[in-house]
């Protein structure tokens, strides 16, 4: 990027103090001081382990020339310009505006929300935009597209903050995109991560429980996600096509609808419910998943790689969007159809053991019990099931896992999922606490194991001919959390090894297929 003056960089930011040279040029933005380099504008973002504000002398020693407060401190001193405001995370947004020079104006944006169903929805709505020969980017949880590059990435933060999110989509602009598909999660949108972001196109997939610990109650988690719907609602004018695609069979979809005002909404149903977008004449397979679908546009035959009913609402929701762009339902078929798969999603490991392994993100009750019944219909033996429930998040939601396992599952092995600074034992010991309120017995239905390498192993031991394990909550992830560090993690590669420990795929590769 050209150098911007630090005046420059601060248009239209609440500024309540400003020292320094106002013509000061700045050729870089960051909030880690370790990516600060000569010229740069450090911002001191207060977190939930750390406070910007102590690494001011190290963004300066590494070069950085500005720096943005919201207390002025001794270390300031040293900066040749330096300006304070309210709350930086909040100005952070109008800060990346100007130094990115607005890239959305360049893009069609759509953002997907829910607690269930963003990762595969994204890339369903990815999958038939490129097949329709349009250019796409992809900012979500499993990767980052721009253009034709895919970028990986374990951030651990779906929707990243409002500076990385404007230089990946200055990124997309220069790359001649089209249309930006973003997730947006409800931390995302409270924290100012989309701040700036001229939303064309809004999808909200579910709203279920989760992160209460954030938000404090269902309503509040509600209103986060209806912030999409108003920043639809709220667009300016722009060249590109716009409206909101809900989900009428879920009741936490339809007490947000209001938040869309006189933007366009598209309904989809797969459960019969009135509806402008329809799935009949579903059919699910180990191998698959077709259906009939039904657009104001006319109909059309969809055949999906992805298995289970509630990716038919994924689809829906992915059509959608292609109807709102203009697309034919022959197009949004054939669309729909070309995604192979989505890592972490429903992923099968097939060594030529005479039982089943899933890998699946799993991670809320809802979820979890959509898994379950998944594969209660597609196999014919019990079911083990292997999860727990990540440490600083929601709390009310681990005896509610508990329970659904407890009502669903054959045997469940209780088991670590990123308990951060938390007591892990404990975490496990809430979700146990779930199973027997729900009629479990430790030891009959369940044990308790935290060590998830051990948890894996234990559940393959108890595995027979025709039994299926659903390893859940880690998914795609890279790693596990423990306090601040993380353990290097690959939940398919941790299964594999453990099934060859048992004489199965010696000569095989990994994962063979995914259904």
């Amino acid at each position: 990027m050209r150098p911007i003056s630090f005046a420059d960089l601060l248009r239209g930011v609440p500024v309540v103090r400003c020292d320094g040279d106002p013509a000061l040029p700045i050729t870089d933005v960051c909030y880690d001081s370790r990516l600060a380099r000569p010229g740069s504008l450090f911002v001191a973002l207060r977190g939930g382990y750390t406070d910007g504000h102590r690494y001011l002398q190290d963004a300066r020693a590494r070069g950085a020339v500005a720096a943005l407060v919201e207390a002025w401190e001794p270390a300031l001193a040293e900066y040749p310009a330096a300006a304070a405001v309210p709350d930086t995370r909040a100005a952070l947004p109008q800060v990346a505006l100007n130094f990115f020079q607005h890239p959305a104006d360049a893009l069609g944006m759509i953002g997907i929300t829910g607690t269930d169903g963003k990762t595969t929805t994204s890339y369903l709505v990815d999958a038939l935009l490129r097949s329709a020969g349009l250019r796409t980017g992809l900012i979500g949880t499993i990767a980052v597209r721009v253009g034709d590059e895919i970028v990986d990435h374990d951030a651990r933060q779906t929707t990243p903050e409002s500076l990385d999110v404007q230089r990946l989509l200055a990124r997309m602009r220069d790359a001649d995109v089209d249309w930006a598909i973003l997730e947006a999660t409800s931390h995302g949108l409270a924290l100012h991560r989309l701040d700036g972001c001229p939303f064309d196109v809004a999808v909200v997939t579910n709203i279920t429980h989760e992160h209460l610990e954030f938000h404090g109650s269902i309503a509040a988690y509600r209103q986060a996600k209806a912030r999409l719907l108003e920043r639809v609602a709220a667009r300016p004018a722009r060249p590109y096509a716009t409206g909101v695609v809900l989900n009428r069979d879920d009741e936490g979809v339809r007490s947000i609808a209001a938040a869309a005002g006189a933007a366009p909404i598209l309904w989809f149903s797969s459960r019969g419910n009135a509806a402008d977008l329809r799935a009949e004449d579903v059919r699910l397979s180990a191998s698959g998943t077709s259906f009939r679908l039904i657009t104001p546009a006319g109909d059309a035959t969809v055949h999906l790689n992805l298995i289970g009913g509630f990716n038919v609402d994924n689809a829906l929701a992915a059509a959608g969007v292609g109807h709102l762009l203009g697309l034919s339902p022959d197009v949004i078929a054939r669309g729909l159809a070309s995604l192979p798969g989505v890592p972490g999603r429903m992923r099968r490991l097939d060594l030529g053991q005479p039982f089943t392994v899933i890998v699946d993100y799993a991670h809320t009750p809802d979820s979890l019990e959509k898994a379950l019944r998944l594969i209660r219909s597609l196999v014919p033996g019990r079911i083990i099931a292997v999860f727990g429930s990540a440490g600083e998040r929601d709390r009310t939601k681990r005896p509610l896992q508990g329970a659904v396992a407890a009502r669903l599952a054959d045997f469940s092995v209780f088991t670590s999922e990123d308990p951060r600074f938390e007591d892990p034992d404990a975490i496990i010991a809430e979700i146990a606490a779930g199973a027997r309120e729900a009629g479990a017995v430790e030891g009959r239905d369940y044990i308790c194991v935290e060590d998830r390498r051990a948890a894996i192993r234990a559940a393959i031991e108890r595995a027979a001919p025709g039994d299926a394990i659903l390893l859940a909550g880690k998914g795609h992830e890279r790693c596990i959390i423990y306090g601040a560090e993380r353990r290097t993690w690959d939940e398919a590669e941790e299964a594999a090894l453990a099934l060859r420990e048992r004489g199965y795929g010696l000569s095989d590769a990994a994962g063979k297929g995914e259904p």
